[in-house]
């Protein structure tokens, strides 16, 4: 976009309450405290709410969740088992009296009960991963189908590039969590209670002892929990910020080598790593707190039951072999419980991560269809009539982009519209493709109000050439046919020897199999702009948008592109948005621009006469090129 459309122009009016369309947190510059609505701060709750979401999609696969349950209770139950073997064991076949027989008979459950252990955690691992990865995919998904709803405004105020680092950095932990924290939770929850139980039941006076100092803690988990919650997201948000950061460079390193910049841009990478180390260390501090308070109360409160217990053995009250079996069981109860406190921690930063990502599927198109939208005329004609229109853009209020604007464009006609930068030449391409609705006045398609109909519908009826061809990572077809995607190879080689692309594309290792690299990079920016205009050939659309089609090309490609325009725009209503004049010479109607207003109209022939704004601009730029 030229001049006219603010960089930060994008938190438009939603359609339906005029809400403005929330700011996510990392797209600006310190994203640390940012919300989800606007700049606010992130949530206060320190809860694991959040991760609802995530359970909601697990739910979808009940058979998956009901063997990887089986399979945790098979694991727990065989897990408490060993000790109580040992226990069975000591006090049997280390008595002295036992036989060969019976020795080998223990050991062999004992032996059954591990192959029990393997064979259900294998299940464990299979089941819970799956759901993990699958959760993941349907996320990434019902994100992605989310944000193709967005208008383009959204993304000029919420950089794309974080949004990025979401889908994949936030993504990652929800698959560890599913995948791997809430298995852990759950085995060493039922381990915890199973191992309770069965201390009750080999030693209820030792146990009442270890119970009472659970309460312990769980106080740390609590304490130490909220405020790594918090910090958790802060990191997260650092993540984001390196993610953006090396997308950035390495999409700009031609610039950076050309100025010789290599050495700053690894400083600010290192500014950038540092704060994301400085975040990281935060939340490590506090979890290595957690862990180490929690572990100091876990064992020493086991040391000092067994000191008791080892009394009660001394005097005759409890066996061998029962003693084993609580030391055994016990060890696995704090193990349990220990390990519980890491994986709070790992389950507030999937909260932290399942909250960001709810944000980008709560976020609503601030241009959206009506509930009952007006259908458009068939077939159709390619009239468009702006009405009085008034737009300012929702960033940048106090300014409007146009003022009371007012034009009719009937079907078939070619309208160039000139200006200087900042006119609004690229805002009447946004309104007419409803990226965007005006605060005033009215824009009609064939006699429909734009508001009253399906954006779907009125996108069908226009084809655009941007300035830039801009093209896909994908083969030659596929960049060809996202005009139309049924197209068939005739079609795509009828649209490309129209668009003089026909003889290099033919010319490419493979044709239209090959692959054009990331943004089209195996052409050149004339070749680029042709497969653009060949794409919109495709579209057949009656109204066809040019924005500064020609502005970027040599001499020799222009022409060739040029050539190519003047076919496309047969028999089609077509805007044609110009810096180089001498492409809109033979336009029906040149329109001039100059803040937002209307200030000339008429032929270039005739304007030229008149001594205006565009006599004015026309001189400057055909004396410019004449030197």
């Amino acid at each position: 976009m030229q001049g006219d459309t603010p960089q930060a122009a994008g938190a438009a009016q939603d359609a339906e309450d005029g809400a403005a369309l929330p700011v996510l947190p990392g797209a600006g510059e310190d994203t640390a405290e940012t919300g989800s609505e606007g700049g606010d701060k992130p949530p206060k709750s320190r809860s694991l709410a959040p991760l609802r979401m995530i359970y909601g999609i697990a739910l979808r696969y009940p058979r998956q969740i009901a063997f990887a349950l089986a399979a945790l209770v098979i694991t727990s139950a065989a897990t408490l088992a060993i000790p109580w073997r040992f226990k069975v064991i000591v006090d049997g076949a280390f008595s002295g009296g036992a036989s060969t027989a019976e020795i080998a008979r223990a050991f062999e459950y004992l032996l059954m009960i591990v192959v029990v252990l393997g064979f259900g955690t294998a299940l464990r691992f299979y089941f819970v991963s799956w759901l993990g990865e699958r959760v993941v995919a349907d996320l990434r998904l019902a994100v992605q189908k989310n944000l193709l709803r967005l208008s383009p405004g959204f993304y000029e105020v919420n950089s794309p590039k974080e949004i990025s680092s979401r889908m994949t950095s936030d993504t990652a932990i929800i698959e560890n969590v599913v995948g791997t924290t809430v298995s852990v939770a759950l085995r060493n929850t039922l381990t915890a209670i199973g191992g309770i139980g069965l201390l009750l039941y080999l030693a209820p006076t030792l146990t009442i002892g270890l119970l009472v100092g659970i309460p312990l803690v769980i106080a740390p988990i609590v304490f130490f929990g909220r405020r790594i919650r918090s910090v958790s997201r802060s990191s997260q948000d650092r993540i984001a910020d390196v993610g953006a950061y090396v997308t950035e460079v390495l999409s700009a390193m031609k610039i950076v080598q050309s100025f010789g910049q290599e050495r700053r841009e690894g400083e600010r990478f290192g500014t950038v790593v540092e704060n994301t180390f400085a975040t990281a260390k935060k939340r490590i501090l506090l979890r290595a707190a957690m862990t180490s308070v929690v572990i100091v109360l876990v064992f020493g409160g086991v040391t000092l039951v067994m000191w008791r217990g080892a009394l009660a053995v001394a005097s005759g009250d409890i066996s061998g072999g029962t003693i084993a079996g609580f030391v055994l069981t016990g060890g696995l109860v704090a193990g349990a419980l220990g390990s519980l406190t890491e994986v709070y921690g790992d389950l507030l930063r999937g909260a932290g991560a399942a909250s960001r990502l709810a944000e980008l599927l709560e976020a609503r198109p601030e241009v959206a269809p009506p509930a009952r939208p007006e259908r458009l005329p068939e077939p159709p004609r390619g009239s468009l009539s702006f009405r009085n229109v008034t737009f300012r853009y929702p960033a940048r209020p106090e300014v409007a982009a146009l003022k009371d604007f007012t034009l009719e464009i009937e079907p078939g006609e070619t309208v160039a519209i000139v200006g200087p930068s900042g006119a609004g030449k690229s805002t009447i391409f946004q309104l007419v493709e409803r990226f965007y609705d005006p605060q005033g006045g009215t824009i009609r398609l064939d006699g429909v109000p734009l508001t009253k109909a399906d954006p779907a519908d009125v996108r069908a009826r226009i084809a655009l050439v941007p300035q830039d061809g801009v093209l896909f990572s994908a083969n030659a077809r596929d960049n060809l046919r996202y005009g139309r995607w049924d197209a068939s190879d005739a079609d795509i080689w009828q649209a490309a020897r129209a668009a003089n692309a026909e003889n290099f594309l033919k010319g490419l290792p493979q044709g239209l199999d090959t692959y054009l690299g990331e943004g089209g990079t195996q052409l050149s920016g004339g070749q680029q702009q042709r497969v653009a205009i060949a794409r919109a050939l495709l579209r057949d659309a009656p109204i066809l948008l040019l924005d500064e089609a020609t502005s970027a090309l040599d001499a020799e490609s222009e022409q060739l592109v040029q050539q190519a325009l003047d076919g496309l725009m047969k028999d089609r209503t077509t805007l044609v948005i110009a810096h180089r004049l001498a492409t809109v010479r033979a336009a029906d109607r040149i329109v001039v621009l100059d803040e937002g207003r209307i200030v000339e109209q008429g032929t270039h022939d005739a304007l030229t006469r008149a001594g205006g704004l565009y006599a004015r601009l026309a001189r400057l730029q055909f004396a410019a090129d004449a030197a």
